[in-house]
This record gives C-alpha cells, sequence and structure tokens, in this order.
C-alpha cells in the first residue's frame, strides 16, 4: 500500500474507534432507537439524489438492511444506553468475524481451517471471562454485555447478505449498497422507538436536541458511515483483502483507549484477560501463527 492509502486506512480506523465514544455521548441526551433512526435518515439523505440505485434483488437489499443496519445498531445502541463500556463494545463486537466465519460455514459450506478453529475457541474463552466478569459486578452489566453479542451476530447476518449480493451479477458499488440499504432501517427504528419510548418522549428529543447530539449525528453519519465506508471499499478495491482487512484489528485498540483518554473508562485485571484473549483469537483468524513461524525459522 501507498503511504497516502495507509494514512487513509489509519483515518478510517480511528473513525470507527472513536464511532463508539460517540454513540455513548449522542445517547446522554437522545433514546438510542430514535438516535440510530436519525443517524439512517442523515446517510440516507441527500446522498440518496445522488446515488444509483444498487440492482440487486429486493430480497437480498432489506436482509442487508435489516440486519447490518437495523440489527447490528439497536442492539449495539441500546447496549451502551444501558451501560456496556464503550471501548469494550468495541472489542466485544468484533465477535462478528467469528459469527460470520460460523455462518459462512452453515450457508456458503465454507471449511473451517485450523486457524480459525483457535481463533474462535481463544475469542469464546474471553467471552465467558467477560461474563464471569458481568456476574461479578466488575462494572459490565450483563443486558449490555449480551447486546453487545446479538449486535454482533447481526452484523455477521448482514455479512452473509453482504456476499451473496457481492455474487450477484449486478455487483453493486459499496456506497450504492451503503446509501440505499440505509432507508430500510429507518422505519423499523422510528417504530420502536414509538414502541420503547413513547411519541412524548421522542417528540421532545427532536425539539429539544443540543449541539452536541446534532455533532454526534453528524460524525455517525458522514464521518463513520459515508466517509469510513466509502474510504474503506475503495481500498478493498485497490488492494488484496488480506492487505486491508487486517487493519481492522486496531479499531477495538482505538475503542478502549478512546474510552479510557475521553471517558475515563478502565477494565478490571479479569476484563483485561478478557479483552486480551478475544483480541488473540481475533489476530490468528487473521495471519495464524505467523509469528510462531517467524520465531522457528
Amino acid at each position: 500500500m501507498t503511504r497516502k492509502d495507509v494514512l487513509l486506512a489509519m483515518l478510517v480506523v480511528v473513525a470507527w474507534g472513536l464511532n463508539f465514544v460517540v454513540i455513548k455521548v449522542g445517547l446522554h441526551n437522545m433514546p438510542p432507537l430514535m438516535l440510530a433512526g436519525l443517524r439512517f435518515v442523515l446517510v440516507a439523505f441527500p446522498a440518496i439524489l445522488f446515488v444509483a440505485r444498487p440492482r440487486v434483488p429486493l430480497r437480498l437489499l432489506l436482509g442487508y438492511g435489516l440486519t447490518i443496519s437495523f440489527g447490528q445498531f439497536a442492539f449495539l445502541f441500546c447496549a451502551i444506553k444501558f451501560g456496556m463500556p464503550a471501548g469494550l463494545a468495541s472489542l466485544v463486537l468484533q465477535a462478528q468475524a467469528f459469527f460470520t466465519i460460523i455462518l459462512g460455514a452453515g450457508v456458503f459450506g465454507e471449511r473451517l481451517q485450523i486457524k480459525q478453529l483457535v481463533g474462535i475457541t481463544l475469542a469464546v474463552l474471553g467471552v465467558l471471562v467477560l461474563i464471569e466478569s458481568s456476574l461479578n459486578g466488575q462494572h459490565v452489566p450483563l443486558l449490555g454485555f449480551l447486546l453487545t453479542l446479538a449486535g454482533a451476530f447481526s452484523w455477521a447476518c448482514g455479512n452473509i447478505f453482504n456476499k451473496k449480493i457481492m455474487q450477484h451479477s449486478s455487483r453493486p458499488a459499496i456506497m450504492s449498497l451503503v446509501v440505499w440499504s440505509a432507508l430500510i432501517p429507518i422505519v423499523p427504528f422510528m417504530v420502536a422507538s414509538l414502541i420503547f419510548d413513547g411519541p412524548a418522549l421522542m417528540l421532545q428529543s427532536v425539539v429539544s436536541i443540543d449541539f452536541t447530539t446534532l455533532l454526534s449525528l453528524v460524525y455517525l453519519a458522514f464521518v463513520a458511515t459515508i466517509l469510513g465506508y466509502g474510504i474503506w471499499g475503495t481500498l478493498l478495491g485497490r488492494y488484496e483483502t488480506w492487505r486491508v482487512a487486517p487493519l481492522s484489528l486496531l479499531v477495538p485498540v482505538v475503542g478502549m483507549a478512546s474510552a479510557a483518554f475521553l471517558l475515563g473508562e478502565t477494565l478490571s485485571a479479569l476484563q483485561l484477560v478478557g479483552a486480551v484473549l478475544v483480541m488473540a483469537g481475533l489476530y490468528i483468524n487473521v495471519f495464524g501463527f505467523r509469528l510462531r513461524r517467524a520465531v522457528q525459522a
């Protein structure tokens, strides 16, 4: 990769890592489902006026939008609202990689490699350690933790729909998919907010919206989504997947570091052990045992 493209990739990593802190800040004055719904309103409009509609079956587009957009962020935003630390959420959400592998094996018949089995095992151990720390009352609510895992599973389901879309004869541009699929979760988010929050709270959160919440929405929609996915999609189209994808491992690093610096979040010793196990699992899943081989060589 050129130096410019490496810097662009790092820009996306930082943008996505800070995303979790921004979500937590935005939730201070707006219900989670309302905040997520408005995010996708800003993603879709006015961009939809300038981006061509993807020529893919409607069922695939609906499946993608309802899983990777609605499901993932409904669970994630609610998890953070219910007390899930932003930094830890950035790490636990990466369980989507392992859910995707397992779903891919079931849907596409993909064979699991040894490195993937080892990575999944380590990550599961890490998740169990984090659950244990949650049950012991170490500042991680179990509900928030489980909702984050549900968000990771929804993201993985969206990855399956994404692969089906990319296998279609009319393979769409990444920005076309991002912008048009953003239309799909808007109504479910608003209906869910109406049910769980009520019309009075929805109206109040819009009428009394403050500058911080507005900045959060602008960041979530334009920086994390449109700019982030646009650059990332361009890099994936320009280079081999293995050159670009592993850089996403730095997202939870930025997420936990920014949460510690900006929000004062800390991890207990047990939570740190769980986080290290999950990161080790992610590393082995992507890189295999290269470090061991390098040492042996």
